[in-house]
């Protein structure tokens, strides 16, 4: 019979999962950056619990890893939990956002990716192309990652979440209902329609109803190699982005697509509007009419999409947390950095 565990305790054996070995004092850490309260003694005792489960085990010197069965007990087990919690998590992250793009300045969310050194050189390269297409501009961090991270550098750019707290701290209360596989048409070399510059997208190739959990969807798809980034940056041509939609209160629709372009001018993706009228691609059969809809490929998903795409990074975090708009440069700043072993 399956065991009976929380959501606390599913999350603990993700972070397992992700970061073993690791010893509790690193996992009190990280599961305190993920929201919990929670203590050591009580990190503890439960690892004991999952060991006598059979779904961890010691690594004398270096703490605990998953066993097999953790690990089918973590894909197999509580999804209904591991929604609440990716929802739970997106909700407080939306409402820490203070960014206003009017300013280009406050507090977003980050999506991060982390790189083995001698793949730095190759992503700095392709975060710089993304940057110089119509996806940019692209700010960004660039940092050695810590202790408790995989790899051996941390980039981070915004995530398409931070809109829906763009819109929350205008009163518009924004509703995720969708991830997106986006066929995009990339902007004709040298046009002056400004309508047109930054590519648009053409149409929903597919969409999937996460119940309002598109990060973790968007990971899915990530892994499902769904994007096709490359086709525009090598050849210009038709490709594939991940994205997400979000439907909000039609009576705010001007507010909300200026804040909407006003956030793509300064942190990059790709943006799309919809009157209810026009919803007939993704709309399902509970949509109101009395809502507008924004389809966004932020540059968090662009980014990690691509960097999959490129065989340069094998872990992410779509859900990185909050970051200080200061703290993310232009990536002329942060691309000249010597090559590896250089």
């Amino acid at each position: 019979m399956p065991p009976d565990l929380d959501r606390r305790t599913y999350d603990i054996l993700r972070l397992v999962d992700r970061h073993g070995p690791i010893g509790s004092i690193q996992l009190v850490e990280l599961m305190q950056v993920h929201g919990y309260e929670i203590k050591g003694r009580t990190i503890r005792l439960t690892l004991s619990e999952l060991d006598d489960l059979g779904l961890t085990t010691k690594v004398p010197g270096r703490g605990r890893r998953l066993t097999e069965k953790g690990r089918r007990e973590l894909e197999q087990g509580h999804v209904s939990g591991r929604l609440e919690q990716i929802r739970a998590r997106i909700a407080q992250l939306t409402s820490r956002v203070t960014y206003d793009p009017t300013e280009d300045a406050g507090v977003l969310i980050a999506s991060g990716a982390f790189l083995a050194e001698d793949d730095v050189a190759d992503a700095l390269s392709l975060l710089a192309r993304l940057d110089a297409r119509s996806f940019g501009p692209i700010p960004a961090s660039f940092e050695e990652s810590a202790e408790n991270e995989p790899g051996d550098y941390r980039l981070l750019v915004p995530s398409s979440i931070s809109l829906d707290g763009v819109l929350l701290t205008h009163g518009i209360n924004a509703t995720l209902t969708n991830a997106a596989v986006l066929e995009y048409e990339p902007p004709a070399d040298g046009t002056d329609d400004s309508s047109d510059r930054d590519g648009r997208i053409v149409r929903h190739v597919d969409v999937l109803n996460g119940k309002g959990s598109s990060i973790d969807v968007i990971t899915l798809l990530i892994e499902a190699n769904r994007s096709d980034v490359e086709s525009v940056l090598e050849s210009s041509e038709t490709g594939f982005l991940l994205g997400d939609d979000r439907e909000f209160p039609i009576n705010r629709f001007e507010e909300a697509r200026d804040l909407a372009e006003s956030t793509r001018g300064e942190l990059g993706g790709v943006v799309d509007f919809q009157r209810p009228r026009e919803r007939t691609q993704f709309q399902d059969s509970n949509s109101g009419w009395a809502f507008g809809s924004i389809t966004y490929a932020g540059t968090g998903e662009l980014l990690l999409s691509s960097l999959y795409e490129y065989d340069l990074t094998t872990s992410w975090e779509t859900l990185y947390g909050m970051v200080s708009r200061h703290k993310l440069e232009p990536v002329q700043s942060i691309t000249r950095v010597p090559e590896p072993n250089g």
